[in-house]
């Protein structure tokens, strides 16, 4: 038995069925696996609805790391949950009163003809309001072309009041990209599709962890492997956006899709590398509310399965 084959059946055998569902789906082509009816009885999605007040919320401020709605939708919809599911769009209620409020968007502040943003916001809600079949509400289309007229000239967003304007913030960049992919796809504007692909070539073109002037890693956390990312960037989670966009074959990505080989385990697995995250239970801040453990990670894995599939072609 293969590598690939043993880390496949590893996902098959996930008490999540949000992970069995996608594995049969995107890696074995079954158009409808039945775990997709379960997504809900599963562990971790569970224990990310747990707690769920009236209001939609969890009573914590809505961005609260880890604990807030707008973290806990994230992890949801990439677990799978379905369109229109009643707790999540309870959720994404408050994501969306707290965007599109005139409290958020009134300290919104442009210096130097360019908007400081932090993109990562509005890219991650954008994205999760798509999967949930929500993108003909106004105010995710609010979000979309906000984030489109905030881009920068290198096809990124910075909420830097600093910055001078060459170069946009990483971190802030892969949301709004994933989130104006997601917009796309339900809608098919093409100015949410021209902005997403800016964003693809900015980061395409440093080989997605690379500087242009040395060829070196730009940070040691763009190399190493994340779960969850939260608003992170790291190249793993440029490959995951750019392969739902069709580039996971571009020559660019060449590097990353190497450097992602080299963090396969030996039984074909793939752990994270470092986290931004603590357990549940912990002391401080960061504390997730489901613990996504030290070892090989489902989520991880099958995204980069999901990857090398799409690179192959």
């Amino acid at each position: 038995m293969t590598v690939t084959a043993s880390a496949l059946d590893w996902l098959l055998g996930s008490d999540e069925p949000g992970i069995v569902f996608q594995a049969k789906r995107d890696l074995l082509g079954e158009p409808d696996p039945p775990e997709a009816a379960h997504v809900l009885e599963g562990p971790k999605v569970r224990a990310l609805l747990a707690g769920q007040r009236p209001d939609g919320g969890f009573g914590v401020n809505v961005y609260a790391k880890w604990g807030g709605a707008h973290w806990r939708l994230v992890s949801l919809v990439e677990l799978g949950v379905p369109p229109g599911e009643p707790r999540c769009v309870a959720a994404v209620e408050t994501v969306l009163v707290w965007l599109t409020g005139e409290g958020h968007r009134s300290r919104i502040q442009t210096i130097d003809g360019l908007v400081r943003r932090c993109g990562s916001q509005e890219g991650n809600a954008l994205a999760v309001c798509c999967r949930l079949g929500l993108a003909g509400d106004p105010r995710v289309r609010l979000l979309a072309e906000s984030l489109v007229e905030w881009q920068w000239p290198d096809g990124g967003w910075n909420c830097d009041k600093n910055a001078t304007g060459y170069r946009s913030s990483f971190n802030e960049s892969l949301p709004p990209m994933w989130g104006l992919h997601e917009y796309w796809v339900a809608t098919a504007e093409t100015a949410a599709k021209d902005a997403a692909e800016r964003t693809a070539e900015l980061f395409l073109d440093h080989r997605l962890f690379r500087t242009l002037a040395t060829g070196e890693p730009m940070k040691p956390s763009f190399v190493a492997l994340h779960q969850p990312p939260f608003w992170h960037y790291d190249f793993f989670r440029a490959l995951v956006v750019l392969a739902r966009m069709g580039h996971a074959g571009d020559p660019r990505a060449a590097d990353g899709l190497e450097l992602l080989e080299e963090r396969r385990l030996a039984d074909g697995r793939w752990r994270a590398g470092g986290r931004w995250w603590k357990a549940p239970g912990s002391k401080g801040s960061n504390v997730e509310v489901v613990d996504w453990g030290s070892g090989p990670s489902e989520l991880l894995t099958l995204d980069a399965l999901r990857v090398l599939r799409a690179a192959a072609g």
